[in-house]
Parts: C-alpha cells; sequence; structure tokens
C-alpha cells in the first residue's frame, strides 16, 4: 500500500513538471519497466502514454530514476535513525516533504555513523570545552587554558591543545562555504607540477617532456593533462597539485582563507594561535582532500575534451556522403504513420520533407507515387535511401514501380540501408534541436 502511494506520488509530481496528467506517466512509467525505451514509446506507444513527445518522455526517465532513488534512500534514513531512537516526529516530517537528495542528506549527517575520529576521541576526553574556549576568548592564550582540562587520559598541556585543534579543524574540514572558497581559489592559482621518479628517466623516455614539467591547473591543454597522469599510472612520473607555491608571503592566500575561517584578525594569543592551527588545517588536512578533487577533475575534463576532439575529427568522416555528392531522397518506411521522406542536396543540407501514406488505412499509392515523383523532378534526385525497418519491403516494392514509369534517364538509384540507431537519435535532444529548425522552402 506505502508503495502504491509513492508511486502515485511520484506520478503526480513528474506530471505537474512535464505539463502532463498522471495517468499518462503512469502509462508511460510501466511500459518503461517492462524494458521499452524512450524512442520505442514516443515512436510507437502514443496511444498509451495519451501522446507524450519524446522531450517528455526523456525527462520522465531522468526524474524517475532520481525520484525513485531518492525515496530509497529517504526509507533507509528513517530507519536508521528510528533504530537510533531519535527520530523525533518534526524530523521525520522534515524527511517526508524534502525533495533533493542534498536536501535529505543534509538532515542526516548529524545521525550519520561515523568512524572514530580523532576529534571525536578529544570530545570523550573532555576537551570541547576548551576549544569552544579558545575560539571564545582570543586575548587568553590557549596554554593557559589548556591546564584545567589535564587529566585522566589527557597528559599534559600539549596533548590538551592537541585535541582542541583536532575539534576544530574537523569543524573546518566539514565547513561547506570553506571549501568552496577553497576550491575556488585553488582552480584559478593552482599549478600542475610533474616531475620524474628516480632512476625511471630512461624506462621512461618517452615522457621526457615531463620529467620537469609545470603548468597553470586551470589551461593545462587536455593531451598534456592526460599524458602526465599515464607517466604517473606507470610509475615513471610524480604528479602534483602545488598551490601559492611562488608567493613569497610567509602566511599563503589558502592559509588566510582558512585563518578568515576562523575569524582570525590580529595577533592576540588566541588568534595566534589558532592562525597556526588553520596553516596546520591546510597544510595536513585541506590541501590534500581538496588536490585529490582537482586532480579528478583535471582528469574528467581532460577526458572529456579529448572525447570532443575526436568526435570532431570523426564527424567529417563519418558525414562523407557514402554515394559521392549526390541529391539524395530518404524514406523511412512507415504503415499505419506513413512512409516519411526527406530530400537532401549534394551537401546534405535538406531541401523538403513529406509524408506520403501508400499502406493501409488509406491505400493512396497513387497519391505517393505521384509525391515522390514529384520530388524526385522538382531536387533532381540522384539516389534513393529505404530504411530497412517496417514495411522496408513494401515501400521497396512502391519505389521500384515507381521507377519503371519515370524515364530511363530520370531514374535514381535504389538501396535500402540500415536503420540502426534511426529511433535513438529521433528521439534524442539533438534530434529536437534539428528539428526546431526551419527547413527551406
Amino acid at each position: 500500500m506505502a508503495d502504491a502511494r509513492i508511486a502515485a506520488s511520484i506520478a503526480r509530481l513528474i506530471a505537474s513538471e512535464i505539463a502532463a496528467r498522471p495517468e499518462q506517466v503512469t502509462a508511460a512509467v510501466t511500459l518503461l519497466d517492462e524494458g521499452a525505451t524512450v524512442p520505442f514509446i514516443a515512436r510507437y506507444r502514443k496511444e498509451a502514454t495519451g501522446g507524450l513527445d519524446d522531450t517528455q518522455l526523456r525527462t520522465l526517465e531522468e526524474r524517475l530514476t532520481y525520484l525513485r532513488e531518492l525515496e530509497a534512500r529517504r526509507a533507509s534514513v528513517l530507519e536508521t535513525i528510528r533504530g537510533q531512537g531519535k527520530l523525533t516526529p518534526d524530523l521525520e516530517g522534515r524527511i517526508a516533504t524534502v525533495t533533493t537528495k542534498a536536501e535529505l542528506e543534509d538532515l542526516y549527517l548529524p545521525y550519520k555513523p561515523k568512524r572514530r575520529t580523532r576529534a571525536e576521541i578529544a570530545r570523550e576526553r573532555g576537551l570541547g570545552p576548551l576549544a569552544q574556549a579558545i575560539l571564545a576568548d582570543r586575548a587568553a592564550a590557549p596554554a593557559d587554558l589548556a591546564p584545567a582540562f589535564v587529566t585522566g587520559e589527557v597528559a599534559d598541556v600539549k596533548a590538551a591543545l592537541e585535541g582542541a585543534r583536532d575539534i576544530i579543524v574537523e569543524g573546518l574540514t566539514e565547513n561547506a562555504d570553506l571549501l568552496g572558497r577553497l576550491r575556488a581559489h585553488m582552480r584559478a592559482s593552482a599549478v600542475l607540477h610533474a616531475r620524474v621518479n628516480d632512476g625511471k628517466q630512461e624506462a621512461g623516455a618517452k615522457f621526457s617532456d615531463y620529467f620537469d614539467h609545470s603548468e597553470r591547473w586551470s589551461t593545462a591543454p587536455s593531451h598534456r593533462v592526460l599524458a602526465m597522469l599515464r607517466g604517473r599510472n606507470e610509475d615513471i612520473l610524480s604528479v602534483d597539485i602545488e598551490v601559492d607555491a611562488q608567493d613569497p608571503a610567509p602566511v599563503k592566500p589558502a592559509e588566510r582563507i582558512v585563518a578568515a575561517a576562523l575569524e582570525v584578525t590580529d595577533m592576540r594569543p588566541g588568534n595566534a594561535w589558532l592562525m597556526e592551527v588553520a596553516r596546520w588545517a591546510w597544510r595536513v588536512r585541506l590541501s590534500l582532500s581538496l588536490s585529490v578533487d582537482l586532480m579528478v577533475e583535471a582528469r574528467e575534463r581532460s577526458e572529456e575534451e579529448a572525447i570532443r576532439v575526436f568526435a570532431r575529427n570523426l564527424k567529417d568522416l563519418l558525414l562523407a556522403a557514402p554515394a559521392g555528392a549526390r541529391a539524395t531522397m530518404g524514406l523511412d518506411p512507415g504503415i499505419r504513420t506513413g512512409v516519411k521522406v526527406a530530400v537532401v542536396d549534394r551537401t546534405g543540407k535538406v531541401l523538403e520533407t513529406a509524408t506520403v501514406y501508400p499502406f493501409p488505412p488509406r491505400n493512396d499509392i497513387q497519391g505517393a507515387q505521384a509525391a515522390l515523383a514529384a520530388l524526385i523532378a522538382r531536387h533532381k534526385v540522384e539516389v534513393i535511401a529505404i530504411g530497412n525497418g517496417t514495411a522496408s519491403r513494401e515501400t521497396d516494392r512502391l519505389a521500384a514501380d515507381l521507377l519503371t514509369r519515370l524515364p530511363a534517364d530520370q531514374r535514381p538509384l535504389k538501396v535500402v540501408v540500415s536503420e540502426a540507431g534511426a529511433s535513438v537519435y529521433s528521439a534524442s535532444a539533438a534530434a529536437e534541436v534539428h528539428r526546431r529548425r526551419p527547413v527551406p522552402a
């Protein structure tokens, strides 16, 4: 019963987003769950979905996946918090109404099981109040506040201050605003630095350009980034992200950003100690984790660019006219929905489109042949390409009969071609863009 309510709720939400009725969404969801694809449903199941188009169906499929994952995660979160005995009616209501995964995870974060960190150990030893006291009173020297907390498992002042530091640093690593500012700074100023590993000069000769190579992270070309990463994977190179390495200031810009998050504005005793905590946090915790993120981002960005370059290089080859530069008529066979017709010139430019209905229920064979003959004559068609899908044989016979009626010197070459991928393309976002372009009169 609960599953039915969730399904109905998802259908209503998606329907409101794609300007459809819930029953249309439910019908489409049933087809998707049975294994039908968006192109198939868009072309052959319009009656079942009430005429949902490919754009609506693509959005529906994406949102259905997202919302189902959200509901599964919501159920898991509720179960975990309930098992902890911490699920209040107010919290349950807030969890029930969130509409994004990010909001759900934000609510779950305080209840999420964590491994036992150094900060958690410090809190168990009673050092949380020391960290709060240092943050609250910047005029007091932390070394003067710490002796009151030297007891039990806290051996001395040094151990007490290290525990307080761990607690404060954990707060910095969970500060989303700070992490965002540091990422922005690193993206703007970080440098990729590759160097050869000791003893690998001969084995890694093909990477010699990168034995001691530096360039800005933000502008490094994809082919060089990928080459450096290949060298690292083959254990020839070490590749690091350096931040503020060339800045001569004793306190680097990234360290100042961290210090600002702790509101360090002067060098009173507490602030002087917190400045050192900020520098330690940057060097030991934040720079390492954020550098990993930026390295992953550089790799993904470079791989995407490499794919785009490959696609551009391949495009001309794939779009080369297989029959040469000839005016061509394409016939997409269909029975009830008709045979779709498109004529392109020698360069591939669309000249005219039409739909003819030679098959049941209309059976307009003469009208279809007359329309095709007119298009052939008007555009001097040299090749007719017929898709090999449903009604291909019937359409081939229709074209063959038409050609016998044309003068010999005006008969185009007739071929049957593969439709593999055509339906998928026709229901794609790229095809939607092309459909919006006007066809010349």
